[in-house]
Parts: C-alpha cells; sequence; structure tokens
C-alpha cells in the first residue's frame, strides 16, 4: 500500500473520540480511519498515570499492526498522560500526535481571549496540562481548571439529554472556579456531545473551545507537510472497542454521521 493511502489510527477510552473522528471525516474526506475505543477499561480519567500508559500502547500496537501512518490519541487523558510515552514506543514506525498541543497552541495565538475555563477529567485537570501550556505562551491569561468526572460515565451511559444530565452540568458549572470565565475549553473529546447544554447553561455568553476541529485542521497541516496527505483514494472506516455496548453502536451513528460495524477485540 502506497503510504499516503495507510489509514489514520486514533483511540479514546471509549465514544468521545468519535467527535474528533467526524470532524477528520469532514476536514480530510479522503482519509481512512481505525477508530480503537477501550470500552472495557473506560473512563481513563480516574486510572493512575502507570495504567492511563499502558493501556495507550497497547492500543498504540494495535493500531501499527494495522499498518496506521498516524497514530491520534483523541483523548484528553492519555494525551496528558501518555504521549510521550507512546510516542518514543511508537519512534519512527508512525507520527504520534494528541489533542492537548493544538488547542494549547490555538489559545495561545488568540490575543482577545483573557480569562479562560478548563474542564475535563481529574487526570486531564492534575497534570497541568492545559494551564501550564497554555501559560507558558500567555502568561497574561488567567486560566482556571476544574476537574468534572461525572461528566464521561454521564454520557457513555446515555444521559445526555434529560434532567440527569442538566442536574449534573448545572451543578458542576455554577463552581466558583468557572464564574468569571469568558471562554471554556471542553478538554475532554466526550464533551462536545453535551456541548449545547453547556451553551445554554451560559446563556450563549461564554466563548466554547471544542478540540474536535482544531485537532483535525493540525492534523491536515501535518500530513501536508510530511507528504502523507491522501488527496485520491476512497476512504474507508473502521471501529474496534475492547468491550461491545450496544448505545456505544447509537451514539456512534449520532456523531459519526453514519452506521458505523463495530468489532470487539482484546489489547
Amino acid at each position: 500500500m502506497n503510504k499516503t493511502q495507510a489509514p489514520i489510527g486514533l483511540f479514546d477510552s471509549g465514544v468521545g473520540g468519535l467527535t474528533v473522528a467526524a470532524a477528520i471525516k469532514q476536514v480530510l474526506p479522503n482519509e481512512s480511519m481505525i477508530y480503537f475505543g477501550d470500552t472495557a477499561h473506560l473512563p481513563y480519567g480516574d486510572k493512575s498515570k502507570e495504567t492511563i500508559v499502558q493501556y495507550s500502547l497497547n492500543i498504540a500496537q494495535f493500531l501499527l499492526n494495522k499498518g496506521c501512518k498516524i497514530i491520534l490519541i483523541a483523548c484528553n487523558s492519555a494525551s496528558a498522560n501518555a504521549f510521550e510515552e507512546v510516542r518514543t514506543f511508537v519512534g519512527e514506525r508512525a507520527v504520534v500526535l494528541n489533542v492537548i498541543d493544538p488547542v494549547v497552541e490555538y489559545v495561545g495565538n488568540e490575543p482577545s481571549l483573557k480569562n479562560i475555563g478548563v474542564i475535563g477529567t481529574k487526570a486531564t485537570i492534575n497534570s497541568g496540562s492545559y494551564s501550564n501550556g497554555i501559560q507558558s505562551l500567555r502568561p497574561d491569561v488567567n486560566v482556571s481548571s476544574l476537574a468534572t468526572p461525572l461528566f464521561v460515565p454521564m454520557i457513555e451511559e446515555g444521559f445526555i439529554f434529560d434532567d440527569i444530565s442538566n442536574g449534573i452540568i448545572r451543578s458542576y458549572l455554577s463552581r466558583p472556579e468557572l464564574k468569571e470565565v469568558d471562554s471554556l475549553i471542553l478538554a475532554c473529546t466526550h464533551y462536545p456531545i453535551i456541548m449545547n447544554q453547556i451553551h445554554r447553561f451560559f446563556n450563549f455568553r461564554v466563548n466554547i473551545i471544542d478540540s474536535a476541529q482544531i485537532v483535525a485542521e493540525r492534523l491536515k497541516f501535518i500530513l501536508s507537510e510530511k507528504q502523507l496527505l491522501n488527496t485520491s483514494a476512497k476512504a474507508s472506516h473502521q471501529f474496534f472497542v475492547s468491550d461491545h455496548t450496544d448505545y456505544f453502536e447509537i451514539i456512534a451513528k449520532m456523531f459519526f454521521g453514519e452506521k458505523i460495524v463495530l468489532q470487539r477485540t482484546s489489547i
């Protein structure tokens, strides 16, 4: 196979990374993707760094075996805790990207952003990846971080457009850490799924920064820079999970825009 026609591999702890996959499909319609949702081990956000690293390395090997030219860690918890380890492990066999650096760079190039909130899993927030990265580029910016650990299991269990999800969202977003923010980074790829509820909570007065589009555009730049951009072949996508859940298929179709056939595999 021509290297440009090799697939893009991406992984997440569950369904959240499909928000990134959907953006990639829009920005890079000729690129094939292999997605791995580690549903047997979700959520990653309350796991130790060592555990997240081990899961990530196992998945990286799986994607390498599938011949992926790029491995995108489409999970903030894994990006924050396992990026360097995965990049070292993969070496020259594939390009490794994460979903944090493109967003940090985006904020660093937006002088209008002043008071930024960051919400994510405990693993992501505790790593300081966003706050430290942003303030290294923009010392003038105020960054307020808040762990919102119930969002991922809430989404994975299908509690999205109901009183349960709205109550949890209100409980977190009304915390004093987010009182003065004018922009909010959704530092978890699951969170765009509840973006409308987040918008409504803030009465549409807060700029919501969704990483999916930013990451997709960055991926396009990297592929072009490394002469790996596929401009001819028709895209085909494969979806793997470590444990099958009926809800994954339902929400996958909702956010990827087409029916998805899941293949279960252990890593």
